[in-house]
């Protein structure tokens, strides 16, 4: 962060193009540090991984595609941006421990439609939190660089409702299009 300080313009970050996760997590990243980067959007987060490994650009936040990379060492990876250490690379710090507020994840859930049974979505939901905490598929998920976390419906409904406010407010401040 002090290079870049010193550097202000001329250190370019590769996202996966104009409005997406990569986007809005390097564009949070300059709201709550001031700092003054050079945004390069690439037509896909493979595009712009090449180029970040191939020294074209000198800094990405990378999803887990990048998790080999790091392991093989043809990246350094400097944090994480979840509020908690990954389990993946558990070396790294988290991006809040130097940039106070800063997280950012992406998710994946299951939604079911408005109207399905109450005791359909209970049952669905005790077999995915049960699959969930098997040991042999927390490994695999591991191995990929995702964690599993289970939980309820209501707390997937306001882990969608906190992220959506979030991005709502990064999206506005940055006057991002998606081209």
């Amino acid at each position: 962060m002090a290079y870049v300080r010193a550097n202000p313009g001329k250190i370019n970050m590769a996202t996966g193009g104009s409005g997406t996760g990569i986007h809005l997590y390097s564009e949070l990243f300059k709201a709550l540090t001031g700092l003054d980067l050079t945004l390069v959007h690439y037509r896909g987060d493979v595009p712009a991984l090449t180029d970040l490994i191939g020294g074209q650009v000198q800094v990405m936040f990378a999803g887990s595609a990048a998790l080999e990379y790091v392991k093989a060492g043809k990246l350094r990876g400097l944090a994480v941006t979840t509020k908690a250490r990954w389990d993946a690379l558990p070396e790294l710090p988290t991006v809040s421990q130097f940039v106070p507020g800063y997280e950012a994840s992406g998710f994946q859930g299951l939604g079911a439609p408005r109207g399905t049974p109450a005791a359909v979505i209970e049952t669905v939901n005790r077999e995915i939190n049960a699959a969930l905490a098997d040991a042999k598929i927390k490994s695999r998920y591991l191995e990929m660089g995702v964690t599993a976390l289970g939980g309820s419906p209501a707390d997937f409904g306001q882990l969608v409702a906190d992220d959506t406010e979030k991005w709502t407010k990064v999206i506005r401040t940055a006057n991002i299009k998606v081209e």
